[in-house]
């Protein structure tokens, strides 16, 4: 896999590269702000682009308004942004760009490697990945509210699992459980969202947005 990194903080992209080229990916380039990122990605063609949200020059969201031009211009290279922070407002933007290859980790994830590689994997291939920890803040938020208010404990916990971008079979494996029952419990949370027939990746990133939405709109962006 071939991989720009762009974080104003050496240490990050260098440790960063190191993470990746122990789990056999490629760097191709390193960054320390947005400005040019367009250009090397045009000239580089990567699979994917690793960048943090708060970038110079004000250090806010520059990092997640490249991130969006990246993906309005290039949809198929992968984009994972990373925080300091668990910000809902800011997974709702890189979603609402698109349903695929779009990830929101907190830094934290950068300890383990396999942890960001699998990441990466995942979004290459088309998915879509949200920090663990993001799920369990809107878990514990106001899940009661309409529309998720009609979903079973079992059915949240599945959602939460989706939208961290596990599979079928990956949510099976965590809640020691049949993948047909998985899809069973899935088919009734696109029932209960009222989200209409589909192709099955674009239905799933429409309960994960809902979730999103519905989840995390009690917390304002950090500054």
């Amino acid at each position: 896999m071939r991989v720009i990194v762009v974080d104003d903080s050496i240490v990050v992209r260098e440790g960063i590269r190191n993470l990746l080229a122990g789990s056999g990916h490629d760097v191709i380039a390193e960054l320390d702000r947005v400005d040019g990122l367009m250009a090397q990605v045009r000239r580089d063609q990567p699979d994917a682009v690793v960048l943090d949200i708060r970038m110079p020059p004000t250090h806010r969201d520059e990092g997640l308004r490249a991130a969006e031009q990246v993906r309005g211009a290039h949809p198929d290279v992968a984009v994972l942004v990373l925080s300091q922070y668990v910000v809902p407002e800011y997974a709702n933007r890189l979603l609402d760009g698109g349903e695929r290859r779009a990830g929101y980790l907190l830094k934290d994830r950068l300890l383990d490697g396999r942890h960001l590689s699998d990441a990466l994997e995942r979004l290459v291939a088309g998915g879509t990945v949200i920090d663990p920890e993001l799920v369990s803040h809107l878990m514990r938020a106001q899940v009661r509210r309409r529309p998720l208010a009609g979903l079973t404990e079992r059915e949240l916990t599945v959602l939460a699992l989706m939208a961290e971008g596990l599979s079928v079979r990956g949510i099976a494996e965590r809640m020691h459980l049949s993948t047909n029952t998985i899809r069973t419990h899935v088919q009734h949370i696109f029932d209960k969202l009222a989200i209409s027939e589909g192709h099955q990746d674009n239905r799933r990133v429409q309960a994960v947005l809902n979730f999103l939405h519905h989840g995390g709109q009690s917390r304002r962006p950090a500054t």
